[in-house]
């Protein structure tokens, strides 16, 4: 078995796919991050592809190893992991669908049939409480019974309304109820002294986690707000390999580790991230936007740990993408059923990706 071709495709949506292809035209699905979108794409086609040419598809962790120290100078945070990532998670779904097993299963197998996911409902700078309050009504509709709200105040941050974020809060945990799941995204929002207060007036309202209370490279600021409050702090999202997470749990001190499978280097990496978590006995709660690849790939994962037992991030179904492929996973009482299928159990259908395509890297 060889690889014949590697493609990263930039669709309308923004998510990028990536397809790894055999010579005997078998063909396996990943996803990068959506950020910056045709400089990832055009990594992929560019850098990585060169370097897969040829090999056999089912030495992930050499071709892992090889992604990684051959592109090394170009950058180890942001595009060089993201990128890597679409390309593993491909050979993951590749080496199941050739095997005729699902991914769980050559990941040491699941310990769940179904998963819970929250609601992960961003944009808050822009909305009222009251407009937030809707969304979150929306999502119960839609059959959630766990949630996030996510602030997102721009690049240049600090502290820009804590009064109407707190507000925000209180009217979404009043919707919902004392009993359902309710957390916080400030998304690096806050100084250290404006986390902690927020944190213990969240905590009073029955906040479950607070995720990146201040600025990610602030480790030391972030030891001191996770010291300081009870409720569980995470954060992960900007970080992008198992070297970054040991800091980020020695050093910041985080109770919950969010890695993300799109952003950290795939699956590969993501499963070391995971035992690292487990040995340093920090809760594993991925980040995870991207709602069909993306999301299919840390379910995989996320049901092989017997530990990972919260609700996971999910921004909900998504029309466009789901009716891309001949099965899509199926959302039902607030919960994803993972499928028995081979690889991730999602495959494209005919034209789907050639229709939706914005151009390639």
């Amino acid at each position: 078995m060889k690889i014949r071709d590697v493609r990263a495709t930039l669709l309308r949506t923004r998510s990028i796919f990536v397809e790894v292809e055999t010579e005997d035209g078998a063909v396996g699905l990943g996803e990068c991050s959506p950020m910056n979108g045709p400089v990832l794409a055009h990594f992929v086609n560019t850098a990585l592809r060169p370097l897969l040419l040829g090999e056999d598809p089912r030495d992930i962790g050499r071709l892992w190893h090889k992604m990684l120290t051959r592109t090394y100078k170009l950058g180890v945070q942001g595009v060089q992991p993201e990128a890597i990532a679409g390309v593993d998670i491909a050979l993951w779904d590749l080496l199941g669908k050739s095997v005729g097993l699902p991914v769980y299963t050559l990941l040491g197998g699941k310990h769940r049939e179904r998963i819970q996911m929250y609601a992960s409902i961003g944009g808050g700078a822009a909305l009222s409480p009251a407009e937030m309050a809707g969304r979150v009504q929306k999502a119960l509709d839609q059959g959630f019974r766990a949630f996030k709200i996510r602030m997102d105040w721009g690049v240049a941050r600090q502290n820009a309304d804590p009064a109407k974020d707190l507000e925000m809060f209180r009217l979404c945990r009043e919707l919902i109820g004392p009993d359902m799941p309710l957390s916080f995204d400030a998304n690096n929002g806050y100084s250290v002294s404006t986390a902690i207060q927020q944190g213990r007036r969240f905590e009073a309202l029955g906040i479950v986690h607070f995720e990146e209370p201040i600025a990610q490279y602030d480790y030391a600021g972030m030891a001191q707000v996770a010291a300081a409050l009870d409720v569980p702090i995470s954060a992960g999202e900007h970080e992008y390999t198992r070297w970054q997470f040991r800091d980020l749990i020695l050093q910041a001190q985080v109770d919950i580790v969010q890695p993300d499978v799109v952003k950290c280097a795939g699956l590969s990496e993501a499963q070391r991230i995971a035992v690292l978590a487990e040995t340093f006995n920090r809760q594993f709660l991925p980040h995870q936007t991207q709602p069909t690849l993306g999301t299919a790939a840390n379910l995989h994962l996320c049901c092989t740990l017997p530990h990972c037992t919260r609700p996971q991030e999910y921004t909900g179904p998504r029309p466009e993408l789901e009716e891309m492929f001949e099965a899509p996973y199926v959302f039902e009482e607030g919960c994803l059923q993972i499928p028995d299928r081979p690889g991730l159990g999602l495959t494209l259908k005919p034209g789907a990706l050639e229709r939706m395509a914005a151009e390639r890297g």
